[in-house]
């Protein structure tokens, strides 16, 4: 099998899943209404024995599914999670990168448990028929032990509930909405990025230092499970240190004029713009409120401050260094931390590739790592016992310092990064757009996973 299969573009991406009606296909054809239309996809009693039949791994191949968004508003992150995933796939079977500092770790560059690793790809297009379709795919057809990728929190639950379903570990890619390891979290599903409860606690004690306790917010949201789950955290954590909330506008995924939204918030008495959007939303909505003049505006007798709860540098540098220049935000990781282990995946991405890997990039290649690694700890790639390695499994040498894979709800605790935009002029290079100011650490933002609910069922 090549290592670098792809779809065909000409199948038919939007075929329903078995067991849909018409109207079930309706209700799912948005990203809105992800919420309602993916628990259709939970089966109390599935498990890996009687589901997956890509179980045993037959041959010298064992192939992976990576599902990511080669189009729609999350395509430069789907690009950067791809060449991640390819990376990690040449250190899994010749060595090198993570490799070097993951502990505990039983990877040796020679495959996973003595099969090289092949893969296969699919475009989830942000859109959650496809997603699972692709998915479906993979696992019907390509033959998948595993299935990784997403970009949209909506477009990860979808496919983390039909992997659950089928038998198959999912390994989250980018997703942050809390539902993704809270009310809507599998058994066959894990997470190393982190959540946006995880982003309100750390950076609204730093937005209260910035720019004082009495302030008043409007956010514009992205409407769908990330984008709720954003605005909620924010206005919570904000709220605790002593702001107020104006008020907050859903904005559809495909918007990429944001004026009329703008609009409104300039007629409230709101003195900070939150912005819970990613990737082009986030610069289409940043780059509108800038030509507005919102950014050089007063309010309240205060300076109009705009916020970014989830940063990134390919966000960043899409939005131009000039709009975002001291606005303040969080990541999960960053090129420029000094771990030994992000400097090995800064090197061999940038060796690759000739430029530094996103933090997009930097969670699917870890995940990818971990989930290979757990099966050489289970000794077999029989997903219960695959689980069983991967739940409360601690691990340093991945970046973020010491984190835990929390067996409660497959939730990664780990330190969460605070990020500011850079001026033109402060910028070292083409790729430094921010600048870590705080590193806030996996204690401060631990929480007690039953706050969100869900269950994760059986294995």
């Amino acid at each position: 099998m090549e290592t670098s299969m792809t779809d065909k573009k000409s199948e038919n991406i939007t075929k329903p899943a078995s067991g849909w009606s018409r109207r079930d296909i309706l209700k799912a054809s948005s990203v809105g209404a992800i919420g309602a239309a993916t628990p259709m996809f939970y089966t109390p009693n599935a498990w890996a024995a009687k589901t997956n039949s890509n179980y045993p791994v037959m041959g010298s191949e064992v192939v992976f599914g990576f599902n990511v968004p080669q189009t729609g508003a999350y395509a430069d992150e789907g690009a950067d999670e791809l060449r991640a995933y390819k990376l990690a796939v040449e250190h899994l079977n010749n060595g090198g990168g993570m490799l070097e500092t993951l502990k505990p770790s039983k990877l040796t560059g020679n495959g996973v448990l003595g099969k090289k690793v092949t893969y296969v790809t699919g475009d989830t297009q942000t859109n959650a028929d496809a997603s699972r379709t692709s998915a479906r795919r993979m696992i019907e057809r390509d033959k998948v032990i595993m299935v990784t990728g997403g970009s949209s929190s909506g477009i990860a639950i979808a496919q983390q509930y039909l992997c659950n379903e089928l038998g198959v570990i999912f390994m989250c890619g980018l997703t942050h909405s809390n539902d993704t390891t809270g009310k809507d979290k599998q058994r066959y599903g894990f997470r190393h990025f982190f959540n946006a409860h995880m982003t309100g606690k750390a950076l609204s004690p730093v937005l209260s230092k910035e720019y004082g306790k009495d302030r008043r917010t409007f956010h514009l949201t992205a409407d769908y499970s990330w984008g709720h789950t954003q605005q909620e955290s924010m206005q919570e954590f904000t709220e605790k240190e002593g702001w107020s909330t104006a008020g907050n506008i859903l904005t559809p995924l495909k918007t990429t004029d944001f004026s009329q939204y703008l609009s409104q918030v300039l007629n409230s008495d709101a003195d900070v713009l939150i912005l819970n959007h990613y990737g082009a939303n986030m610069v289409n909505s940043l780059t509108n409120a800038v030509n507005f003049g919102m950014r050089d505006m007063q309010k309240n007798g205060k300076n109009l401050e705009i916020v970014v709860p989830l940063y990134s540098r390919l966000m960043a540098k899409g939005a131009g260094s000039a709009n975002i220049d001291g606005v303040l935000g969080t990541s999960g990781w960053n090129w420029a931390l000094e771990d030994e282990g992000s400097k090995v995946f800064v090197k061999a991405f940038t060796d690759e590739y000739g430029f530094p890997p996103s933090q997009a990039a930097h969670t699917c290649y870890v995940q990818t790592l971990l989930y290979a690694n757990a099966c050489e700890m289970a000794g077999t790639f029989y997903p219960p016992e695959v689980i069983k390695a991967l739940e409360d499994f601690q691990f340093t040498g991945a970046g973020n310092g010491p984190t835990l894979y929390r067996g409660e709800d497959h939730q990664c605790i780990k330190d969460i990064l605070v990020m500011q935009g850079k001026s033109p002029s402060a910028r070292t290079s083409d790729f430094d757009y921010l600048k870590i100011i705080d590193t806030v650490s996996a204690k401060t933002v631990d929480y007690d996973p039953a706050i969100f609910g869900g269950d994760l069922g059986p294995v």
